[in-house]
């Protein structure tokens, strides 16, 4: 394994303390532990760790591996935090719109907030010192290291505007003049942002066009341009301002237009391109990306690597085990999980439906079904793992952050505001490449007939196919404010949730109970009641050794009324933690209502 050099990490925007004068001096102090920089940053060999370093950030306790991932993108009309009923508890209120800036979870000069900005400091450094020093022009290696490094800054700062909104504006190393700033209109960081990976994707090779772009944990080509697609999306879609009004960008550089031709080239760039490739939905994640073989050119565009000891992604939202057995070390999963009706939203023959929603928790090493209320994400599996688990907090399965049915979703959602449906660039077929792998040909058919007879009717099934797809990934709650449909699903959701709970409307036929038996494998659980249509009488002929309540009860109406406590769209950015205002020097200020 190769040792990264990780260079000095000096004061950044949020993570002062009082102390001014120990910045100053650290500022200013001379760094004798590492190699010049013009020698660093002059070969590929040294500069590499270095860039490396910047992803270490994306992997501290309390940075993507144990607050990101697992709370941002929580409480949408297909997500929730699994403890929703607590709605004070500081967890819970990260999820349902009503968290404070003095949140236990977050408040911490160790937070997120923090590594993204060291990440980012990270980034700078590299980035300005291989502008300084690497001949990028004459030397590909040096030109993958300054790409990647401006992509990876990339993705800090994608998800700080996700999170945030308005956040201080970083793009050089700090000094004593910038140690505090102010937060800069997330527009003009949009703007530069596009900007830097139009830039960087000329800088990386394609999936496997050299030996570094064989991994995705590797920056490609596919993914600065898929990044600056994601981007676009965000830059040219709906959000909510520091004066409380929900709009779109009156930059002209982000009009609507100029964002979708941006999304519609880079994204039929990736597809002309063909480095990418759909395969089956659960191999993807069964074997690809629970079997980490990490290689590039499938669907898997970009993951965030962690280390086997290191990282969360089943560890909070996986499917639960309650004890350890052959396939963990861990007795963990479950923390996010998927809401009940999302399982009803799926057709019964989608293919989806089973891998993203778990009705059935690991218990002494067998699948015991969970109630009504409790859902698992499928798509992370301890028992998909080749590996045994041997850390007791982390699992160490990556963070697939972009895969190519994003780019398909994408391309068709751009090319469908142009042109509608089925113009010259036909939005239509890559829907159906997603659906094609999901549902059975009949089924697509009839799909497709009804949902490309407009624009309109297109756009609602991108909406509806983004939630479907991407279930437990996410991207929800961003999609839903860049459409400014936030407020209204949500609204929808908890109306769904209510009418499961208390079997009326289309849930009026569910049956009372579910009835269920251990396979002959003396592992896996065989279920009969979650359809629509099937009936106790039906389950009781089963002769099944047991039964358990499932439908028809409200018990978890508290869980319900969880899903959110505040107005969703008053409230679509966390607050700056309070610790970071209060050493700020008075530069940071909350809005939104905080």
């Amino acid at each position: 394994m190769k040792k990264y050099i990780i260079l000095p990490v000096l004061a950044l925007a949020g993570m002062f303390t009082s102390c001014e004068k120990m910045f100053e001096d650290v500022l200013e102090a001379p760094n004798k532990s590492t190699m010049d920089e013009s020698v660093i940053f002059s070969s590929a060999e040294l500069a590499e760790p270095a860039v490396m370093a910047i992803v270490q950030s994306f992997c501290e306790t309390e940075s993507y591996r144990g607050r990101f991932i697992v709370y941002y993108g929580t409480n949408t009309d297909f997500e929730w935090y699994n403890s929703s009923e607590n709605v004070n508890d500081d967890k819970a209120k990260l999820g349902n719109y009503s968290t404070t800036t003095t949140n236990g979870q977050m408040n911490k000069t160790s937070n997120a907030w923090a590594k993204f900005y060291e990440g980012i400091e990270r980034a700078n450094r590299c980035v300005e010192s291989l502008r300084k020093y690497a001949d990028v022009k004459n030397d590909k290696a040096l030109a993958q290291l300054l790409g990647e490094a401006i992509t990876l800054r990339a993705v800090y700062y994608t998800d700080l505007l996700k999170a945030w909104g308005d956040v201080p504006a970083r793009f050089l190393p700090v000094t004593t003049e910038t140690m505090y700033l102010a937060k800069s209109d997330r527009d003009s960081i949009y703007v530069r942002l596009l900007e830097d990976l139009a830039e960087a994707e000329n800088l990386v090779a394609w999936p496997n066009e050299t030996a570094t772009t064989q991994s995705v944990e590797r920056v490609s080509k596919s993914f600065a341009k898929a990044l600056r697609a994601r981007l676009a999306l965000y830059a040219g879609g709906y959000s909510q301002r520091p004066d409380g009004t929900i709009r779109l960008s009156t930059d002209p550089r982000l009009s609507q237009d100029k964002m979708y031709k941006i999304v519609m080239d880079e994204c039929l760039s990736i597809i002309s391109k063909r480095c990418n490739s759909l395969g089956g939905f659960e191999e993807l994640f069964r074997d690809d990306y629970c079997g980490e073989t990490l290689k590039a050119g499938k669907e898997s565009i970009w993951e965030l690597p962690f280390s086997e000891g290191r990282g969360r992604v089943i560890f909070d939202l996986g499917v639960r085990h309650k004890t350890t057995d052959t396939y963990t070390g861990q007795a963990k999963g479950g923390t996010v999980g998927p809401l009940p009706t999302a399982f009803y939203a799926y057709s019964k023959n989608d293919k989806r439906r089973d891998v993203t929603c778990v009705p059935y928790n690991w218990n002494e090493g067998i699948q015991v079904p969970n109630s009504v209320g409790q859902w698992y994400f499928g798509k992370y599996r301890y028992e998909w793992l080749k590996r045994r688990v041997t850390s007791s907090n982390d699992d160490g399965l990556n963070w697939m952050y972009m895969r190519y049915a994003d780019v398909l979703l994408m391309a068709a959602e751009a090319i469908n505001y142009f042109e509608g449906p089925k113009g010259a660039h036909n939005a239509s077929q890559y829907m159906k490449m997603i659906l094609d792998r999901a549902l059975p040909a009949d089924e697509v058919t009839a799909y497709m007939n009804k949902v490309t007879v407009s624009q309109d009717a297109f756009f609602n099934a991108i909406v509806e196919q983004r939630g479907l797809e991407f279930c437990g990934e996410m991207l929800r709650k961003a999609d839903l404010i860049r459409w400014n449909l936030l407020g209204t699903k949500l609204a929808e959701a908890k109306a769904e949730l209510t009418a499961l709970c208390n079997k009326t409307g289309k849930y009026a036929d569910l049956p009372n109970k579910i009835y269920y038996k251990t396979a002959e494998d003396g592992e896996t659980v065989v279920i009969y009641g979650l359809e629509l249509g099937q009936t106790d009488e039906a389950g009781a002929a089963l002769k099944y050794d047991s039964n358990k309540t499932w439908a028809g009860s409200n018990t978890w109406s508290d869980k319900i009324d969880g899903l959110y406590t505040k107005d969703p769209d008053t409230h679509q950015f966390w607050p700056i933690w309070q610790v970071f205002i209060d050493s700020s020097n008075g530069k940071l200020v909350n809005d939104y209502n905080y």
